[in-house]
């Protein structure tokens, strides 16, 4: 992995820290119960107060949205995020989605985990973000040589970053629990499928998943790091 990429293992979850050209640049936030995991992490990444510039988070599901307000309580960092799960987020409400036909035991896992959610019957408060990202916007600003992506199809607003060295990060659009594949929980098929192409066309070598691990793009079908 590049050493300028954090990969945090959340459980079935990933969040990734960036380091940014003075301070850092976090992906996603994982689930409330795994704040002090996360933070942990952070600070013996040498994330500090202050340094923590911009929080990037690719959709607005629980799992990767649940401890954004700790963050921002403890760090100061900015919140961004994609307009459509934006919305989502500030009412707490998550858009209906189904799973697509896909391998029973990766259908199950879905499944699990779903079922795990209405268990617990978590309570993940609304927020507001800070800064709404567009498609094709630079992270420059905030340190980092790498652009958003509007990726739409495992919710309306889910966004991805490439980086210019060919680092994805692209909460579900892809996942590699068992092997590399496309989104199987769902808001639209067709937007996925629109996705998938838009992802085609892009300079990424390696993908970092929301769930699972990184992988290079070749790995794919369809695709190529080439």
């Amino acid at each position: 992995m590049d050493e300028k990429i954090k990969r945090i293992e959340l459980g079935f979850v990933n969040s990734y820290l960036l380091k940014a050209r003075d301070g850092y640049v976090l992906i996603d936030t994982g689930l409330p119960f795994q704040w002090e995991i996360l933070d942990k992490q952070l600070v013996e990444a040498g994330c500090a107060p202050g340094n923590l510039k911009l929080v990037v988070i690719t959709h607005g599901d629980w799992d990767h949205t649940g401890s954004v307000a700790r963050v921002r309580e403890k760090y100061g960092a900015k919140i961004a995020m994609g307009e459509a799960d934006a919305i989502n987020v500030e009412t707490g409400v998550q858009p209906k989605r189904k799973i697509r036909k896909c391998r029973a035991r990766l259908r199950m896992f879905m499944l699990r985990i779903i079922r795990r959610f209405q268990r617990r019957k978590m309570n993940f408060p609304a927020f507001k973000s800070d800064i709404i990202l567009t498609d094709g916007q630079s992270l420059e600003p905030w340190g980092v040589d790498a652009k958003v992506y509007h990726l739409p199809g495992h919710t309306k607003g889910s966004v991805s970053v490439l980086t210019k060295d060919g680092g994805f990060f692209c909460g579900d659009t892809f996942t590699n629990t068992e092997k590399p594949e496309s989104a199987v929980y769902i808001e639209n098929l067709d937007e996925l499928k629109s996705s998938i192409e838009k992802i085609k066309k892009l300079d990424i070598k390696t993908v970092y998943p929301g769930h699972g691990k990184p992988f290079d793009i070749s790995l794919f079908p369809g695709t190529t790091n080439e």
